[in-house]
């Protein structure tokens, strides 16, 4: 099972670097085209060629591939060191001794850090910025490094109110639980979901036979990010901190700073709202 990892301040933190590690070792052409596409419809375009892309919690390693391959000039930082050599290993292969890759271990939390990296046309953080501890903060200094007329694309925990609440408490319960019972903890959800599962899918079935319609007329599946379903699930339960927003929230947030929205996909349960913000000036 994935460890747990200390901040500065002695909080404690999923490290999620670990299974991104796993991750890396699957990438496929697909999966890279993937990220590609998903880069190029929410930016608007298909070249990156010219742009400075920082990636804030780059994880496996996956988007900042993405956005090399499509012209850009990458700086990749995360805080777990798993996670910073997962995404060095995946320059080495794909991108190796290339000068216009940087990659290193960066904590978006650090004004000094972020200031010291400069400006960039692309500001990229999916699914980080709300483990952070201190989420507000880190939307705070996410937008330090973002240039004029540059955007910032990040991805952020839908608000689901009570249960995002009972949530947090169940990812509380895991991050103190001692290694072994971690593993059944999670096993347990595991199974629970396979159930619940199978009787969706069973009323799934009944009503096409019902109806006549397709199922995927009825019902269209959540769009994973590439992980397995174990390591999705370990990383689900065992991510904390855990913070949320309305994507209201959000968009406040960042237009009293004098950001634009450009993108916006929102999603019911507890999947990631995305949003890419547009910086006036």
């Amino acid at each position: 099972m994935s460890s747990i990892l200390m901040d500065q301040k002695g909080g404690k933190h999923f490290a999620f670097g670990k299974n991104w590690k796993k991750y890396a070792a699957t990438l496929t052409e697909t999966k890279i085209k993937t990220a590609e596409k998903s880069l190029q419809e929410m930016l608007e375009t298909d070249s990156l060629q010219g742009k400075t892309f920082l990636d804030i919690g780059s994880g496996s390693g996956l988007f900042s591939l993405a956005a090399r391959r499509l012209g850009a000039k990458v700086h990749s930082f995360d805080y777990d060191q798993d996670s910073v050599e997962s995404t060095a290993r995946i320059r080495e292969l794909f991108f190796k001794g290339d000068p216009q890759w940087v990659v290193e271990q960066g904590d978006v939390l650090s004004k000094g850090y972020l200031e010291s990296l400069g400006k960039f046309d692309i500001v990229y953080s999916w699914g980080v910025l709300h483990h952070t501890g201190n989420m507000w903060q880190a939307l705070e200094n996410a937008s330090m490094p973002v240039a004029d007329k540059g955007k910032l694309f990040i991805a952020i925990y839908n608000n689901e109110g009570t249960a995002s609440k009972r949530w947090w408490w169940i990812k509380r319960i895991y991050q103190i639980l001692p290694g072994p019972l971690k593993f059944l903890y999670v096993l347990a959800f595991v199974l629970y979901r396979q159930v619940v599962d199978s009787l969706i899918n069973l009323v799934r079935s009944l009503v096409r036979l019902m109806t006549g319609r397709s199922v995927l007329e009825i019902w269209k599946p959540h769009q994973e990010r590439g992980m397995n379903v174990w390591n999705d699930w370990v990383d689900w339960i065992g991510g904390y901190p855990f913070e949320v927003a309305s994507p209201q929230a959000i968009f406040s947030f960042y237009k009293a700073k004098g950001y634009g929205l450009t993108q916006l996909i929102t999603r019911h349960g507890y999947g990631c709202n995305e949003f890419v913000f547009l910086k006036s000036k």
